[in-house]
């Protein structure tokens, strides 16, 4: 099975969207504090890749997978890079982010294999 490089593109800018301009500096500054605040921001992560379902053939099933598996990520890495961030570890908290983002990819990719592919 392959993705063609346009839907790769779309899902990547899709998730640049929702995990960096539509986190608001409340959510990334909280929602390691509050599972609510953590789901208002998978809420808001989600619009985009509903949206791709306008330009391209995407699931109901793979954006809730995918919100589902947001969560679970930023459960972990937003607790971790905050205590990294208030022990001035910038290195660690940039390794960290690099790691979500990298869990993302994966679970955004290998859903999409799965569910809609």
């Amino acid at each position: 099975m392959q993705i063609d490089i346009m839907i790769v593109l779309a899902i990547l800018w899709a998730h640049w969207v929702g995990d960096f301009i539509l986190q608001s500096d409340w959510h990334a500054v909280n929602k390691s504090k509050s599972n609510w605040i953590l789901l208002h921001h998978v809420g808001c992560y989600s619009i985009p890749l509903a949206a791709l379902g306008f330009v391209m053939p995407v699931s109901i099933a793979w954006v809730v997978a995918n919100a589902v598996l947001h969560a679970m990520t930023d459960y972990v890495t937003s607790r971790a890079t905050s205590i990294l961030w208030q022990k001035e570890q910038r290195h660690w908290f940039f390794v960290v982010i690099g790691f979500d983002q990298s869990v993302h990819f994966t679970c955004l990719f290998t859903t999409y294999l799965l569910l809609v592919v």
